[in-house]
C-alpha cells in the first residue's frame, strides 16, 4: 500500500513536466534538445549500469541483454516505418508530421512508466529501504517522462487537448503498475533483458527521433548546450538522487 500512495507523486511529476513542455509550444526545439539528453544520459547512467550489475549478480551472459537492446531499437524503428509508409509518394506533397507516430511514442513511454511503477512496486517487496530508494529516483525522473511525452505528441502536429490527453495516460501508468504488483512478482534474471529492451527503445527516440526534430527547422548553440546539460541532468538524478 506504501508504494500505491508513493506512486502518486509520479503521477503529479509526470503532470509537470507535460505542462511545461504544453506551455512551451513556442520553443519545443529547445525543450526537445533537452529531452535528448535526458534520455541518451538515462541509456549510458542508469540502464547500462543497472544491466551489468544484474547480469553480474545474477551470473548472465551480457550478451543476451544486449540482444533484447538491438531488438528494442529495431522493433521501435520498424514500427515507427511501417506507421508511416503511405501509397503515395512523400515527394509528391508538401513536408508534414505524422501524428500516428506521436501517439505511438507516448504509448510506448507510458508503457515505461507502468514499468516504472511495477519498479516501485518490487522495490517495496525487497524492503522499505529499496522501496523509498527506487520511488523517489522515479519520482524525480518522471517530470522529463511528462515533457518527453508531450514533445512527441506536439511535434507529430497532435492537437494539445490530445496531448494532454495522453499525458494524463503517462501520469496515471505508475500507479497503475504499483498496484499491479499486489498481484505478481518478476524474477530477477528477468530483468536485464527488459531493461536492454527499453534501452534500445530510449536510443532510437533520442538519437534518431528526437535530437533531428530539434535541429530540423534551426540549430542552435542553446539548443545543443541543453541537450548537454539533459545529458548531466540525467547523471545527477540517476547518481546523486
Amino acid at each position: 500500500m506504501i508504494a500505491i500512495l508513493l506512486s502518486l507523486a509520479t503521477f503529479v511529476s509526470t503532470t509537470l513536466g507535460g505542462l511545461f513542455a504544453l506551455r512551451g509550444r513556442d520553443r519545443l526545439h529547445l525543450i526537445m534538445g533537452f529531452t535528448a539528453g535526458v534520455l541518451v544520459g538515462l541509456v549510458a547512467f542508469d540502464l547500462l549500469p543497472e544491466i551489468f550489475r544484474v547480469t553480474g549478480a545474477e551470473r548472465m551472459d551480457s550478451v543476451i541483454p544486449m540482444l533484447a537492446l538491438v531488438c528494442g531499437f529495431l522493433v521501435f524503428h520498424v514500427a515507427e516505418k511501417l506507421t508511416v509508409i503511405h501509397h503515395a509518394h512523400e515527394d509528391d506533397y508538401a513536408s508534414h508530421r505524422h501524428p500516428q507516430v506521436g501517439v505511438l511514442s507516448a504509448l510506448a513511454l507510458s508503457g515505461h512508466s507502468f514499468l516504472d511503477g511495477v519498479g516501485i512496486g518490487l522495490g517495496f517487496q525487497v524492503n522499505a529501504a529499496v522501496g523509498v530508494v527506487v520511488a523517489i529516483a522515479v519520482i524525480a525522473h518522471d517530470f522529463s517522462d511528462g515533457l518527453n511525452t508531450v514533445a512527441l505528441m506536439l511535434v507529430n502536429k497532435n492537437p494539445p487537448r490530445r496531448a494532454f490527453s495522453f499525458l494524463l495516460v503517462d501520469a496515471v501508468a505508475p500507479v497503475l503498475g504499483a498496484a499491479s504488483t499486489l498481484l505478481f512478482t518478476i524474477p530477477a534474471r528477468g530483468l536485464p533483458i527488459y531493461l536492454g529492451f527499453f534501452a534500445g527503445f530510449l536510443l532510437y527516440i533520442g538519437a534518431s527521433d528526437i535530437l533531428p526534430e530539434a535541429h530540423r527547422e534551426r540549430s542552435t548553440a542553446l539548443t545543443i548546450a541543453l541537450t548537454v546539460v539533459g545529458a548531466a541532468f540525467a547523471f545527477v538524478v540517476t547518481r546523486f538522487v
